[in-house]
């Protein structure tokens, strides 16, 4: 897991960072790649949704390329909630088989999206193949406590 960047200030409401960590799959026969730090920054009190969307690199090397994926956050029971504090500010996480998205299906805590596929690992000429997409909504936002707001979200892939 890299080190945090420096804290943000933003002018609004509330701003919030996120840390990715990858779990390293046994013996690499999955792997998820080109996670980077997910950073809001400053978010607008005007009620809207935002939403960060990467494209990473997942795969497996199983017969099929068969995967499942399974999200944890830092929050209360693994919560996906960002803290300050006290003050906590929920997210949600998506994931989708294809890059460059800005929706995709719902991970839950303590659920798997199990059905992913992609055999071949990223080439230097497709280096991603699929999307992590976290979304925080206008109305959580709202609701917020001034102040800057971090949490970690890991990211596991699973044969299957």
């Amino acid at each position: 897991m890299s080190s945090p960047p420096p804290r943000r200030r933003g002018r609004a409401l509330a701003a919030a960072l996120l840390l990715l960590a990858a779990v390293p799959a046994g013996a690499q026969t999955v792997q998820i790649t080109r996670l980077s730090d997910v950073t809001f920054g400053a978010l607008p009190m005007d009620g809207s949704d935002q939403i960060k969307s990467q494209s990473v690199c997942a795969y497996s090397g199983l017969f099929g390329g068969r995967y499942s994926v399974s999200a944890t956050g830092s929050g209360a029971g693994n919560a996906f909630t960002l803290a300050n504090g006290a003050a906590t500010l929920p997210y949600e996480v998506q994931w989708n088989g294809s890059a460059g998205q800005t929706s995709g299906a719902a991970l839950t805590v303590g659920g798997t999206l199990p059905g992913q596929t992609m055999l071949l690992s990223c080439s230097a000429l497709n280096p991603v193949n699929a999307s992590l997409i976290v979304l925080v909504r206008g109305a959580a936002i709202l609701q917020a406590r001034a102040g800057d707001y971090s949490g970690t979200l890991t990211i596991l892939l699973s044969p299957n």
